[in-house]
């Protein structure tokens, strides 16, 4: 069975097939105004997941996602606490955060990370073209992108141009000559009153704080939003994509205008596939900062662990919506604990005198070939993660029912199903199995020590001393070692570098 993907362009199940020897995925990144939550990681992960499976199937993958680093939701954090006093100041600060919490998340690295800010000459560039094609149109030093110059504008979100509403503020609607045009380039710097949408009451509203400016042949400005995308994909990809990875609220206006503009300039189609992630739910909300229902990822990984939050988005395939709960986390830590639990009995019972060479369990060696069957099936499924990681704790099962009916253990048995624990679950799905220290007679001493210093830690909580406990605790998870306060226990993981 070969890969097939719901593509959104299409509305179709489509065979995957990639254009070239690499596939060229582009994931629409994050803007850097923020620390990032766990709707933000939801597309992630899936993304994530996507990559790992490709490249698991034998395809080697260019993966690009983008940071914007340039945009009025930063500079209205100018000034705010110790972020800086300029937009680049802001944007490093929670860029170095989102690439933290990445690592935390155990993403694969993208083959590049952009930043809008480094491609201003690109950005110039293509919107250059779309001028001079007859795509674009200036106003006042602005550049908007004239929808009705390119056939097929509303195909992807399914909308018809008639039937589109105004996508920018009322000051720029007089500017433009249809009103689902929308800007390519904005003159001057961030207007007062897109500041103030987006600014604490607590800071002064500073008539200098407009962010960082260009020069550009039509004008002083910034980048429009959309056009940063195209041109950060086509720069480090190619002018087609074989897939576009992103969140579904970002379907239109924000996908609608990057295909617009970008097979206006290139005369090519511009991606492949789209694959849109559903989004995440918290207090029956999209979870979103703006609504305040938000848990950080740095929040989540301190209080769940990274394998616990990649199994609870493994318990929902990715176009659909997913609701976060205690409920939710519960079956995910329980779902974790029962793989892993399984994964390390597997390992010990290995590596055990009673495990023999002679001694066969069929039942054991054939749940594990259908494991993998019904894995690859679920993952060529449209990435069907939630049916993949049913098959693996189907597995743990018979490993339990092996390790609990026998006296004497299928070595090679229990050897297949840790492969296949290590490759699908590991490899494919991103979690870290074992998450135990390994190595000769110092691993018991090792052992003692985090366990002292756990000791100590609760003492200095049952003392009300809370800032040295978490001092403690962060101090061990710089180390690797991750503590985890489930109810009254205290339990400790080592995350495999």
């Amino acid at each position: 069975m070969t890969l097939s993907v719901t593509n959104t362009l299409t509305g179709e199940r489509e065979e995957f097939e990639p254009r070239g020897d690499e596939v060229l995925l582009y994931v629409c990144g994050l803007t850097v105004s923020d620390h990032a939550h766990l709707g933000h990681a939801r597309l992630w992960v899936h993304a994530d997941i996507m990559h790992r499976w490709l490249e698991y199937q034998g395809y080697t993958v260019r993966h690009v996602e983008n940071f914007t680093d340039v945009n009025e939701k930063i500079v209205a954090r100018i000034g705010e606490d110790e972020l800086g006093e300029t937009e680049a100041t802001v944007a490093d600060h929670f860029t170095n955060s989102v690439i933290q919490d990445m690592r935390g998340l155990n993403l694969k690295r993208a083959t590049v990370y952009p930043r809008v800010s480094e491609h201003i000459p690109t950005i110039i560039d293509l919107v250059e073209s779309l001028l001079d094609d007859g795509y674009a149109y200036e106003a006042n030093g602005s550049v908007y992108f004239d929808v009705t110059a390119f056939d097929g504008y509303g195909d992807l979100s399914n909308q018809q141009l008639d039937e589109m509403e105004a996508q920018t503020p009322a000051d720029e609607r007089a500017e433009k000559r249809h009103p689902a045009d929308f800007a390519l380039w904005k003159a001057g710097g961030v207007k007062p009153d897109d500041l103030n949408e987006h600014r604490s009451e607590e800071l002064d509203q500073l008539e200098t704080t407009h962010g960082q400016t260009w020069n550009a042949p039509w004008g002083e400005g910034r980048p429009g939003w959309h056009i940063e995308c195209s041109a950060m994909s086509m720069d480090h990809l190619d002018e087609t994509l074989d897939i576009h990875v992103g969140g579904r609220d970002l379907m239109f206006p924000h996908h609608e205008n990057e295909v617009a503009q970008s097979e206006a300039a290139t005369d090519q189609q511009f991606a492949r596939y789209w694959l849109h992630v559903g989004l995440l739910q918290s207090a029956g909300d999209k979870m979103s900062s703006s609504i305040g229902n938000i848990l950080t990822i740095k929040q989540a990984l301190d209080e769940h662990g990274v394998n616990v939050i990649r199994m609870f988005y493994l318990a929902t395939a990715y176009r659909s919506e997913q609701t976060l709960g205690q409920s939710e986390l519960a079956e995910a830590t329980e779902r974790w604990d029962r793989l892993n639990r399984a994964y390390e009995m597997a390992v010990d019972a290995s590596n055990s005198t009673d495990a023999y060479a002679i001694v066969e369990d069929e039942s054991l060696r054939s749940s594990v070939s259908e494991t993998k069957s019904s894995f690859t099936s679920a993952m060529n499924n449209d990435f069907n993660v939630r049916e993949a990681i049913a098959s693996l704790l189907k597995l743990a099962t018979s490993v339990n029912r092996h390790l609990d009916s026998q006296e004497r253990y299928d070595y090679h048995g229990l050897y297949m199903a840790i492969e296949a624990f290590e490759a699908l679950g590991g490899e494919v799905c991103g979690l870290k199995f074992g998450d135990q220290p390994t190595g000769d007679g110092t691993v018991e001493i090792a052992e003692e020590l985090i366990e002292l210093i756990l000791d100590v830690r609760e003492t200095e909580r049952e003392a009300g001393n809370y800032d040295r406990a978490d001092e403690l605790r962060d101090s061990l998870d710089e180390i690797g070692i991750e503590v985890q306060d489930n109810n009254e226990e205290t339990i400790y993981r080592v995350n495999n570098q």
